[in-house]
């Protein structure tokens, strides 16, 4: 049987208030500009935003970059208010475990603050290592609690509340972005609120093979 993941409606609801400027000023904006800064080192050229919310993330690089951005969400209400915001990065309505898009066909896929939401997470790093063109980059950034036993905690709360969620350890997001076939770069922790010591985020940056 397949994992039960979060509900359309939680994440439509949770659009109207994702834009909120203090939420996204301590808690977002740091990831994303850990993100930024990692992609200006690689220079790509087509990038996919998986999980892209309200698309302030993918509408920054289109602007701050200039490459060419594909955004996809699970939610229509989130991919609605990314439309809003901008024309200029590409919008699709689409499950991180099944992309809408060509093999090989993407120099970098980043994914911020939403890997924990799914169901299916090793699945989810297969179709990122599937897009991606050889010696794209993975950029993964979320929750990483130092201890599995935190993450095991963090499991149950969430089931006990309807919205299951995992957060891996660092060890255990790159134990699986190595069984995707990706060559884990680097894990950084980042500083941002609420937590920086029981529950940091962490931003993992991964390789695809390189041409044969």
């Amino acid at each position: 049987m397949a994992a039960r993941g979060p509900s359309r409606l939680f994440f439509d609801t949770w659009s109207r208030s994702y834009d909120n400027p203090v939420v996204q000023a301590l808690t977002y904006r740091p990831v994303q500009d850990a993100v930024v800064t990692a992609l200006r080192e690689q220079c790509p050229r087509r990038v996919l935003d998986v999980g892209c919310g309200t698309g302030l993330l993918a509408t920054r690089l289109h602007g701050e970059l200039g490459v060419d951005v594909v955004g996809c969400d699970y939610s229509s209400g989130m991919v609605t208010r990314a439309r809003w915001r901008s024309e200029g990065p590409a919008w699709v309505l689409a499950d991180a475990m099944a992309l809408p898009v060509g093999t090989a066909t993407v120099d970098a896929v980043v994914c911020t603050e939403s890997f924990h939401w799914y169901p299916d997470q090793q699945l989810a790093l297969d179709e990122f290592r599937r897009v991606l063109r050889p010696a794209g980059r993975l950029y993964v950034a979320l929750v990483n609690p130092p201890h599995p036993r935190l993450s095991d905690w963090a499991r149950r709360v969430s089931h006990w509340y309807g919205q299951p969620f995992r957060w891996p350890t660092a060890e255990q997001l790159r134990a699986m972005t190595t069984t995707a076939g990706l060559r884990v770069v680097r894990q950084q922790r980042l500083a941002r609120l609420p937590s920086v010591l029981l529950f940091p985020a962490v931003l993992t940056i991964a390789e695809a093979p390189p041409p044969r």
